[in-house]
């Protein structure tokens, strides 16, 4: 057990650092993208390394490299910690799971549905899964900041409500935003899959080359099927022998500090100019994806949560309060990564495009300013101090 907590403080150190790299990249791509050299930036990352290889095509501009390349990295390593939290996490009993789980279910359901009311009718309610994820490093990276004084608690509840949420932001994008499917690929994907079960389990060490040559074939196949290829990252994560915790600990720092950074840098230029939101839709794009993420993820997580204590189903931690637990609800507002993607993937006007992320952008730092100032207006009294003291003797 203490391997266990060992990982994850070191999965929540990390996140909480590349916190810090991805807001960098951020910042560095929107004063690019905004600069006398912004047609470099464009330039940049439209620019064509491949079409093909021996005839079959692949990703070829380097903004798609990023996001159906490099991304399958970020969500391996995001699937490999789903996996640990299922066996010996968090996720694994469900009376400690259920407060998070049902606060990540409220926060996924009521920010789509408020996205889909406030754009009825517009043509822009496809978009309805912008809303609806939790950024890991973000988030921990404000709770690092501002909640310091937090139980350890705090930290898994916001640790493992992201995780769920990139369980549903998996399937949102699988079923929902992939391109028509593609059904030899997609079992050839399914097939590449199961060799790298088999191989994993069965192989010697010297052998494993081609378990990463299944790996690859697995990942072309599955960017033929229709589906997103970075989604091919969490399949593959489920397939590798239960916890595979020596490849986390070898990708995760390659996610946090390369991977999203790089992420960033490619996606989030947006360049700002006074006709920006001329675009039919734009404006109201812009304020419903806001709106959607601040105000519909804090109500859904709180409501969420309050159900599932109010049913009997969950049991909050001694050292969590309600005042905590709704900082941790504002908090979940910051949805950056998988926001923007999302983004990329509802729409195919790059105007449109840029309002989106533009309401990304503006709803994070407004869930990270409200999340960290209501925690940082919390300290914890004696009694909440004496709880942690004997969690931490624990």
């Amino acid at each position: 057990m203490a391997s266990v907590f060992s990982a994850v403080r070191r999965y929540i150190d990390t996140e909480t650092a590349g916190g810090a790299a991805l807001l960098a990249a951020t910042v560095v791509a929107l004063v690019w993208a905004n600069s006398p050299w912004q047609d470099a930036y464009r330039s940049l990352w439209q620019y064509h390394l491949l079409t093909s290889v021996g005839g079959a095509p692949v990703p070829g501009e380097l903004r798609e490299l990023v996001n159906a390349g490099l991304m399958t990295v970020f969500f391996l390593v995001a699937g490999l910690e789903i996996k640990r939290e299922l066996l010996a996490g968090e996720l694994a009993s469900f009376r400690v799971a259920a407060l998070p789980v049902f606060a990540a279910a409220g926060g996924m359901a009521v920010p789509a549905l408020a996205f889909a009311t406030l754009t009825a009718g517009t043509g822009l309610s496809h978009g309805w899964g912008i809303p609806m994820a939790t950024d890991i490093a973000f988030a921990l990276a404000v709770l690092a900041v501002a909640g310091r004084n937090l139980p350890a608690s705090a930290k898994a509840f916001l640790l493992t409500l992201a995780i769920v949420d990139d369980i549903g932001a998996v399937l949102v994008i699988t079923l929902f935003y992939g391109d028509p499917i593609h059904a030899t690929a997609l079992a050839v994907a399914l097939g590449c899959v199961s060799a790298v079960a088999l191989c994993d389990r069965l192989l010697p060490s010297w052998a494993k080359p081609i378990l990463v040559a299944a790996s690859v074939a697995g990942w072309y196949a599955t960017y033929r099927s229709g589906v997103h290829a970075s989604i091919f990252g969490v399949a593959l994560a489920f397939a590798l022998h239960a916890p595979a915790e020596r490849l986390e600990d070898l990708l995760h720092p390659v996610s946090s500090y390369a991977v999203l950074p790089c992420f960033a840098l490619a996606n989030a230029g947006i360049v700002f100019h006074r006709g920006m939101l001329d675009a039919p839709g734009a404006p109201r794009l812009v304020a419903s994806v806001a709106v959607a993420l601040v105000a519909g993820k804090f109500v859904g997580i709180a409501l969420g949560g309050w159900l599932a204590v109010r049913l009997g189903i969950a049991a909050r931690s001694d050292d969590l309060t309600g005042a905590q637990l709704t900082g941790l609800a504002a908090i979940g507002g910051v949805g950056f990564t998988v926001s923007i993607f999302v983004s990329e993937l509802a729409f195919s006007d790059a105007e449109l495009v840029d309002a989106a992320k533009l309401g990304v952008l503006i709803a994070s730092v407004v869930a990270a300013l409200v999340g960290g100032l209501l925690l940082r207006g919390r300290a914890p009294s004696g009694a909440e101090r004496g709880g942690q003291l004997r969690n931490q003797a624990r």
